[in-house]
């Protein structure tokens, strides 16, 4: 029960990564609101663990407010929420795509700190997590923007963490490999089995990461245990960026 008490957002949270660190957050006591675009599909993961959900459209300022008048005072929340354009030369990459990916993956970030810093500076306490990816690190080719997406990530993380530390909150990012995610097919262009070995050959214990191992870095980094602990960009790869 480390996060007993706690009241989370977990945005994207309807599957993959998301609903893995949602599921272990409501293990360990927190109160959950699954916030995702794919209203069907967050009533239905928020029914299965027992919990509320809210559409969240990550990229708007307004469904941002909407969320603040159900959660105004959040204890955690983490960015989780991201998509990516298919592999492809940069250079082909339409704008509209670059301009979902930023937004989505980057302007999220910002409209969560616009909705909710107040509060946390009030209270003297929070936990912010945003999930980056092993891309913003050791980038791959022909995933450009969305690696760039993700080394803003990072870097926004740090900058936070530095200017949130005086009010008591903190900041940190979680770098995972690629997993069993929607993302998994955008991120291979395909998915075969060739593709997929392909892929964990590149991961040295030879697996993805797993919604069990983001839930349990996240409820680490989320709990009092980590109380010490800011603008770190933990990488949960298996080794990839070794």
């Amino acid at each position: 029960m480390r996060l007993a008490g706690k009241t989370a957002i977990v945005t994207g949270a309807a599957s993959g990564f998301g609903k893995g660190i949602a599921t272990k957050f409501i293990a360990e006591g927190a109160t959950v609101v699954i916030a995702d675009i794919n209203a069907e599909m967050a009533t239905s993961t928020a029914k299965e663990l027992g919990t509320t959900a809210h559409m969240l459209d990550v990229a708007s300022a307004a469904s941002w407010s909407e969320l603040a008048k159900t959660v105004p005072n959040p204890d955690i929340i983490v960015n989780n929420a991201g998509i990516t354009h298919l592999p492809k030369p940069m250079e082909t990459v339409e704008e509209d795509e670059f301009d979902r990916v930023l937004a989505v993956n980057a302007k999220s970030v910002y409209h969560a700190a616009r909705t909710f810093n107040a509060a946390m500076k009030e209270r003297g306490s929070g936990a912010i997590l945003n999930i980056a990816s092993t891309a913003g690190l050791s980038p791959r080719p022909n995933l450009n923007w969305y690696n760039a997406s993700k080394g803003w990530m990072i870097t926004a993380t740090k900058a936070m963490a530095v200017e949130l530390a005086p009010f008591g909150i903190r900041v940190n990012a979680l770098c995972p490999v690629a997993g069993e995610t929607p993302l998994l097919k955008s991120f291979m262009g395909e998915d075969t089995p060739e593709m997929r070995a392909k892929f964990i050959s590149t991961i040295p214990m030879g697996r993805f990461s797993t919604p069990e191992d983001m839930g349990n870095a996240a409820c680490y980094l989320c709990s009092d245990e980590a109380s010490m602990i800011t603008g770190v960009a933990m990488e949960l790869d298996g080794g990839r960026c070794i």
